[in-house]
């Protein structure tokens, strides 16, 4: 997988699927900037207003919205998720 865009995720300390989230990326090789919004309300309103969600993980690629971890499974299933992590916003 080729790295090229910023990577955004949206989590909180106990969330499972964040960690998994993060795994993912770490054994691919791909950095990512965490945004804990358990620790602020600031960020967990700019999370939700960023993706329409109060759930975490929320994971950004650049401008495009990924969705949570099941999110990012299927857009990797479907060979989506290489194209968007090239392509420019």
């Amino acid at each position: 997988m080729v790295e090229g865009k910023k990577i955004t995720i949206y989590t909180k300390k106990t969330c499972m699927f964040c960690k998994k989230a993060k795994e993912f990326f770490e054994e691919r090789g791909l950095r990512y900037e965490e945004i804990d919004v358990g620790e602020s309300r600031e960020r967990a309103e700019e999370m939700i207003k960023r993706s329409g969600r109060k759930t975490v993980p929320q994971i950004f690629i650049g401008e495009t919205h990924i969705g949570g971890y099941s999110d990012l499974l299927e857009w990797e299933r479907r060979g989506k998720l290489e194209e968007v992590l090239k392509k420019a916003d």
